[in-house]
């Protein structure tokens, strides 16, 4: 099993679209794939029709109690080889209180770490303990940015973090790369903002690209991954592309021959 975390300081930069659109293009090349949603907000698991309900188990009680076990939260969705740990609504970042590596247990225990291929981590838009535990958790981390100004400097608060975080609590994290969403290849700013990405993070760190397209909003409006809801749309060709890219730099094994079944989901 491996863990990615979706991360960048900024808001509205495409994480959350992302984790979701990855997590069905990952499914369908036959990975189990589990997807959790450590942003309060919930709309990763709206990505794929699912909230929390008011009382409902919820991915926010790994950090606030220690009795809980992960599988109480998960879900199935519609979609073949995908589940979803939802978010809790009512969170607040400062009551997680079970240290840094809270995530990190529940995700390698043999209940979790057998039964998922990959694990797919929404984050907040915060540096906190939630994105701290992320990055403790994960084996790799995706930076999705929109290519202006603020964004880039975004990344350069969120890089201070990450290589805190590899050098101090998780070693062998890596950044997978950063992943430039709606691209407007005729825009100028955009352009030179990416070659200054590009300069001072490493050409090769830059992956995929995610052209501008309507659908992705309309899609998230549906509860349906882009592939499912306009197959033939530039961001299902985009959104596939980059689950190649990433499959092809973390070596993801093409597909399993084994099927995700129902049966280890509940507590």
């Amino acid at each position: 099993m491996k863990v990615v975390a979706i991360c960048n300081r900024k808001g509205g930069c495409g994480k959350t679209t992302t984790a979701v659109n990855l997590a069905a293009e990952w499914a369908a090349r036959g990975l189990r794939i589990l997807l959790i949603d450590l942003d309060s907000q919930g709309h990763a698991g709206l990505g794929f029709g699912i909230r929390a309900g008011s009382r409902a188990p919820a991915v926010h009680a790994v950090f606030t109690r220690p009795d809980f076990d992960l599988r109480e939260a998960i879900r199935d969705t519609e979609v073949e080889n995908v589940a979803v740990a939802p978010a809790d609504p009512s969170f607040e970042g400062g009551s997680a209180d079970q240290g840094v590596y809270a995530l990190d247990r529940q995700l390698r225990l043999p209940s979790i770490a057998e039964r998922f291929d990959v694990v797919i981590l929404d984050t907040p838009p915060s540096i906190g303990s939630l994105l701290i535990n992320a990055l403790a958790a994960a084996d790799g981390a995706l930076v999705p940015m929109v290519p202006h100004a603020l964004s880039a400097e975004g990344i350069q608060q969120f890089s201070r973090l990450f290589f805190r975080v590899a050098s101090m609590i998780k070693p062998d994290l890596r950044l997978l790369g950063i992943v430039p969403v709606m691209v407007n290849p005729r825009i100028g700013h955009q352009r030179r903002v990416l070659e200054a990405v590009a300069a001072e993070f490493g050409a090769h760190r830059v992956v995929g690209g995610i052209r501008m397209d309507i659908s992705l909003a309309e899609a998230f409006a549906a509860g349906e991954p882009i592939r499912a809801f306009a197959p033939n749309s530039r961001g299902a060709s985009d959104y596939s592309d980059l689950a190649d890219d990433v499959s092809h730099i973390w070596e993801l094994p093409r597909s399993t021959s084994r099927p995700m079944g129902h049966s280890n989901l509940g507590g």
